[in-house]
């Protein structure tokens, strides 16, 4: 979709403006730096500078760690403008370019993303935003190349674990169509989108065509913005048939709680009563998982079984963990939307959750596979660590180490979907103006290549000063505030980078013909 040079404008008029800084910059700090220094020989610019192309320095620069403070003949702004170009060179040198976010095609431009990947079980790949139709499609795209080349298969989403189940189910050969499909677990979600129904298709359609390399939809969430009555249904079939003397109690619990249809709406019930549900499904859990002994509330729980595996202990491994989603679930629900420290608490149980859910699929499965989430919970760092202190990423980083890979997103300008308030409205567009200096995506879209990718880890020194700086970030999820800018060490959040010249908001999903 795009090429892979940026068109010359504006932006390439800024480009050369910082080439000519830079330059007067050295010229300066030359003619102001000792005899032995200006003595050394340099090499006269005699072409006309493309900036469209690898622009080769005067040589030599003098390093920006070498120069004095600002004195009158030098500027701070002139030694902030040649800092910036070479932060920019440098990551130009290290710089992937993309040729196409839409999936499709050719996927020559992502082999060095696979390499960077490696072998890692659990890719984490983020967005900036929670309805932009670029990181969505990337998303497609990335998941395609890696199960073709790299032999992940599961999808994992930021959703509900019940929702990840009942598409899982149509992936598998179940009834029904992408867009049902989507309608029916994706409503009210930024998911809800043209894009997630190219995704479920793609899966389905390689499914038939791989029998003998099926790919898994997985929701790593709790219950929002509703568990559903067939994830209690699972739970007390299974206990049903294997531990029918627990029926009754079980059945007893799970009636207080059912139906769970609207998370929003359960919120707003008092405190007290909310908690009371919780102590209920935490010993319905309890309740369910005595049967295995060795396993406990802990997501991620060894219990030595394969759930692909066939048995009944296999079988009972997925009762468990269907009884853990509804107690997480309802222990989240247990907020009190009045009290700051309760919300971080309850985002804190949320993200711990989340890689939990993701470690306990993983371990019992042995799939590779690749998580999507909003920037904040697939990095190690928040842009709100008032509200998320330790994110989903950070916890699957200390628990798989160089297992885990976290693949940020950035993007300089565009449009996004959004809402008013968290638990209320709909989503809908808002759309945002080309970075200003200062920010990270400002210097980021200088970079030559309209959109693109690179490791962090392994970026060159100057690079890797500017990444350990936090600077304003363009970052949406549920809502938005345009002021201020929240601020993010880009090198300290992610492993890998994916930053994208433009954004425009996903597509809404158009309605089943009836």
């Amino acid at each position: 979709m795009h090429g892979y040079r940026k068109r010359t404008g504006r932006r390439g008029v800024l480009a050369l403006t910082g080439v000519v800084a830079a330059t007067t910059l050295a010229t300066t700090v030359a003619s102001a730096a000792p005899a032995a220094v200006r003595a050394a020989p340099t090499t006269p610019v005699t072409s006309v500078v493309s900036i469209n192309t690898p622009i080769t320095p005067v040589t030599p620069i003098v390093p920006i760690t070498s120069i004095a403070p600002a004195t009158p003949a030098v500027s701070a702004d002139l030694v902030a403008a040649g800092r910036e170009v070479i932060v920019v060179r440098s990551l130009e040198r290290v710089a992937h370019p993309l040729s196409a976010t839409d999936p499709g095609g050719r996927t020559a431009d992502l082999r060095a993303l696979s390499n960077m990947v490696g072998d890692a079980k659990v890719v984490g790949l983020g967005e900036a935003t929670h309805g932009s139709h670029e990181f969505f499609a990337m998303k497609e795209r990335v998941f395609r190349h890696l199960v073709e080349e790299r032999g992940f298969t599961t999808f994992a989403l930021e959703m509900s674990w019940s929702a990840g189940l009942r598409i899982d189910d149509y992936l598998q050969g179940g009834p029904g169509d992408p867009r049902q499909i989507a309608e029916e677990t994706l409503a009210g979600s930024p998911w809800e989108r043209e894009e997630f129904v190219s995704l479920i298709g793609w899966m389905r359609e390689h499914n038939r065509r791989h029998p003998d390399h099926r790919v898994h939809f997985m929701g790593d969430d709790l219950g929002a913005p509703k568990l559903g009555d067939a994830v209690f249904e699972r739970v007390l079939s299974s206990v049903r048939k294997t531990r029918p003397e627990a029926l009754p109690r079980l059945t007893e619990l799970y009636s207080r709680l059912r139906p769970f249809d609207d998370v929003f709406s359960y919120l707003r019930k008092p405190v007290a009563e909310r908690r009371e549900n919780a102590a209920r499904a935490q010993e319905a859990f309890d309740l369910v998982a005595g049967r295995q002994g060795t396993d406990s509330d802990h997501g991620d729980a060894d219990d030595g079984i394969n759930a692909d595996d066939g048995t009944d202990a296999a079988d009972y491994a997925w009762t468990v963990q269907h009884a853990r989603n509804i107690a997480q679930t309802f222990a989240f629900a247990t907020v009190d939307l009045a009290d700051p420290a309760s919300v971080t608490a309850a985002e804190r149980l949320r993200d711990q959750a989340m890689a939990d859910n993701v470690l306990w699929w993983q371990r019992h499965t042995g799939h590779k596979m690749l998580l999507s989430a909003h920037n904040g919970h697939v990095g190690y760092l928040s842009t709100h660590p008032d509200i998320y202190p330790r994110t989903q990423g950070a916890v699957l980083r200390d628990r798989l180490g160089r297992d885990y890979t976290a693949i940020g997103f950035s993007f300089a300008a565009g449009s996004f979907l959004t809402k008013d308030t968290s638990l209320d409205g709909d989503w809908k567009p808002v759309t945002v103006p080309a970075a200003p200096p200062g920010m990270n995506e400002h210097t980021l879209d200088r970079v030559r290549y309209r959109d693109f990718y690179l490791d962090l880890r392994t970026a060159p020194a100057p690079v890797r000063a500017w990444l350990d700086r936090a600077r304003p970030v363009y970052d949406a999820g549920s809502t938005f505030t345009p002021s201020p800018q929240p601020t993010l060490a880009l090198g300290r959040a992610y492993d890998i980078l994916i930053h994208l010249h433009r954004v425009r908001a996903a597509d809404k999903l158009e309605p089943l013909p009836y």
